[in-house]
């Protein structure tokens, strides 16, 4: 390390900060920790110094100490999109979905309303952290779908059991008896194959269960309602396009090339495709 990187001493908080971004474009992110530490030191009403070290604290996957610094930036700014977005990140990894999803939202709607690119970097953190979430909540669906298989299981192995006794007790050993306990096992093992057939076509249901990227619109992330195409390509769901252009300005919101409605054509195609899917997959919707 040359000398004048450990030269801070005599730096202002704007210099270490600039001296910290080049450390961290040198992928050098403990020392870039350190500058934008001692810039906080001098200057600690700077939230962009905590977003930051913020990053650097991603880059190191030290959740924990980015989200501590991304919520005293957003303390000082509760509209700093990086804070929002970064903090978004750390949740999700640390498996706090629902935070999460709220942090990156928060950005994303952010973004758009102060006309900043981030491209596809929060659109695709949101989409993540939505599926995680949804995953988690089918590994929950799916233990009390085993609890409940096996409770019904059992309730019918006591009911065999108990009718069965019930006949012995009343006819004792005789052929008359014995048909009848013959009957019941056959008709208990019958409820029992049903039964766990019916389970099997659930379990089966299940894991067809993802909706595909490219069915989702790129501004909301929900299922697309009414997909259209810009000249750029891409499909967007009108009624979030039409917002975008009236509230944020008239351009793609991807790729930033000039945009108005009028250019806007209805994508009957993945409309086809959308509807296909939900006619088959009702449990989309709540995606």
């Amino acid at each position: 390390m040359s000398k004048h990187m450990y030269s801070t001493a005599n730096l202002s908080d704007k210099e270490l900060k600039e001296q910290g971004n080049r450390l961290f474009n040198l992928r050098k992110y403990e020392e870039a920790v350190n500058c934008y530490t001692k810039a906080i030191i001098k200057n600690p009403s700077v939230a962009h110094y905590f977003t930051n070290r913020a990053l650097c604290y991603l880059k190191l996957l030290e959740w924990d100490q980015a989200c501590i610094d991304c919520r005293r930036a957003l303390d000082m700014d509760s509209n700093l999109v990086k804070a929002h977005f970064f903090l978004g990140q750390a949740l999700l990894e640390s498996d706090n979905y629902d935070e999460a999803i709220k942090h990156l939202q928060r950005a994303n709607d952010l973004s758009r309303e102060q006309k900043l690119n981030f491209g596809d970097d929060i659109a695709s953190q949101l989409r993540a952290a939505r599926k995680k979430r949804f995953s988690l909540q089918e590994e929950k669906r799916i233990a009390q779908e085993i609890e409940l298989q096996s409770y019904l299981n059992k309730l019918v192995e006591k009911d065999r059991e108990s009718r069965i006794q019930e006949i012995k007790a009343e006819e004792g050993d005789n052929e008359s008896a014995r048909e009848k306990i013959e009957h019941i096992q056959e008709s208990c093992d019958n409820y029992i194959n049903d039964l766990n057939q019916l389970f099997v076509k659930v379990d089966d249901r299940r894991r067809k269960r993802e909706v595909p990227d490219y069915l989702c619109g790129k501004i909301s992330f929900e299922i697309l309602q009414e997909p259209v195409i810009t000249p750029s390509g891409i499909t967007y769901d009108k009624k979030d396009l039409e917002e975008h252009l009236q509230r944020v300005g008239h351009f793609d919101p991807v790729t930033r090339v000039k945009l108005t409605q009028d250019q806007l054509i209805p994508n009957f195609a993945m409309k086809e495709v959308v509807d296909a899917f939900l006619t088959e997959n009702e449990w989309a919707l709540d995606y």
